[in-house]
């Protein structure tokens, strides 16, 4: 058994508001994120301006907490979230879902593109490589919190104090870094053999990210509330095999259509995706 290392959840507190270690991950993975999207933008890679970016991150904020937010309630307590709506709005007591927060994420880039002209793929595949940090550093901060029940590690918060497998670090290792390298990788020979298109790495994430958390969720124990939903299947693999479908289906649609491929530092000349196609 490996000993769990005790970090105080709270960094710093300051009177009656407390900076949590959750919340620094998130953020630090919000600019590492930020950073990529600007190199994109600077390496001709997607046609926004900076101040689009800005934009975008306002658009993409408000569909990951809503979508995240719904998700949860509709799917993992609608009877909580039936008996008290007002607790829908306190988001700060929990209950977030990410596959909610990606379908949530997905609509709002869909409305972003609508709105500013911009090509909805171009929008994904930048979306697709800029998330990877956010999924590393948020795990992260799901490990200091001792959440998501994790490897032989005893976990402070665990009444049964059973040792359990630390499924956050294996999660960011693989969703985080993992899956950042292959689509870096992917991306990069793409272009370079003229064979990028458009939709490729978005197609790419929802396979590689569907794949990997449908095995990483045999390492959790299921929600208490739901328990296995599907025989040995948690609520988690079945969302993630719908993810892993949508991406095969994404990538069908990408490699058979026409679109003209980017050259190395010019943003791809495509016409912008219909609406519907964002989910």
């Amino acid at each position: 058994m490996i000993p769990y290392p005790r970090i105080p959840p709270v960094l710093v507190r300051v009177g009656p508001f407390a900076v949590r270690w959750y919340g620094v991950m998130y953020l630090v993975g919000y600019f590492v994120g930020y950073r990529i999207m600007r190199a994109r933008i600077e390496r001709g890679l997607i046609s926004l301006t900076r101040r689009d970016l800005d934009s975008l991150i306002g658009y993409l904020l408000a569909g990951m907490v809503l979508g995240a937010r719904l998700m949860y309630a509709i799917v993992y307590e609608p009877g909580h979230y039936l008996d008290d709506p007002a607790e829908f709005v306190r988001i700060w007591h929990g209950g977030l879902s990410f596959h909610g927060a990606l379908i949530g994420m997905a609509i709002a880039a869909g409305a972003f593109a609508r709105v500013h002209r911009v090509p909805f793929w171009q929008v994904a595949d930048t979306l697709a490589l800029a998330g990877t940090p956010g999924l590393f550093f948020g795990r992260i901060g799901n490990f200091i919190n001792g959440e998501t029940v994790p490897w032989a590690m005893v976990f402070p918060a665990d009444a049964q104090q059973l040792p359990r497998h630390p499924s956050q670090l294996y999660e960011a290792i693989a969703e985080g870094i993992f899956l950042f390298v292959v689509l870096r990788v992917l991306e990069h020979r793409a272009v370079t053999r003229g064979s990028y298109r458009p939709g490729m790495l978005a197609a790419a994430f929802l396979i590689g990210y569907g794949v990997l958390r449908f095995l990483l969720e045999f390492t959790r124990q299921p929600d208490a509330q739901l328990g296995l939903v599907l025989g040995p299947l948690s609520m988690g693999q079945l969302l993630s095999s719908a993810m892993l479908v949508a991406g095969f289906a994404l990538l069908g649609f990408v490699l058979t259509a026409r679109r003209a491929a980017p050259r190395p530092g010019h943003a791809a000349s495509v016409p912008d995706a219909p609406h519907d196609t964002a989910v």
